[in-house]
């Protein structure tokens, strides 16, 4: 099943493929959009050859999974995704999505994270059938916690990872949410 366009009130929502470079690259090169994820923008380049591939894998394609860019009047706002972890998370749990999202800071404080969740998350469980879908993030990123609260997501874990150059807050931990298809059913 491809990815399909999705809509919102004020989104266009298009699958995510390589005429999209310039805005992954764009977001991937602001320091504040990187600082709780790497700490560090990350180079066209390396966005180029190393990310973009993954992010337009087509196996993702297939299954209806993927990654999306945001444009709102025509102007780009950001990208989000429902994806398959990849890790030993999918094997004990092979209906759950991992949700993310980056946003340009041009387009942050306006509710387009939220909108354009709640939209992925539509196509994950009314399209595809998910059960469950979950989302991380560091403790310390309350506008991040804060959307994910807002879609009617809990937290279901907190961990202290070791990283090998960790990030400002690392030592407040990981917090992980989720979301199930009955919750999603009932808000």
């Amino acid at each position: 099943m491809p990815r399909p366009l999705l809509t919102t009130e004020r989104l266009r929502l298009e699958p995510l493929t390589a005429e999209h470079t310039d805005v992954v690259a764009a977001i991937d090169a602001d320091p504040e959009v990187m600082r709780s994820l790497t700490g560090h923008e990350r180079p066209r380049d390396e966005v180029v050859e190393h990310w973009l591939p993954q992010m337009t894998d087509p196996a993702l394609d297939a299954q209806g999974l993927g990654f999306w860019v945001g444009y709102a009047d025509e102007a780009p706002v950001g990208w989000w995704c429902l994806t398959r972890r990849g890790d030993t998370h999918d094997e004990d749990e092979p209906a759950t999505g991992w949700l993310g999202y980056r946003l340009l800071p041009s387009a942050r404080g306006k509710g387009y994270a939220t909108e354009g969740a709640a939209a992925l998350l539509a196509h994950g469980f009314d399209t595809l059938g998910l059960e469950r879908v979950r989302a991380e993030t560091m403790a310390v990123n309350t506008r991040s916690r804060a959307v994910l609260e807002r879609l009617g997501m809990h937290v279901v874990q907190t961990f202290v990872g070791e990283w090998e150059n960790p990030l400002p807050g690392w030592e407040q931990g990981e917090v992980v949410y989720l979301l199930t298809d009955g919750d999603w059913r009932l808000r």
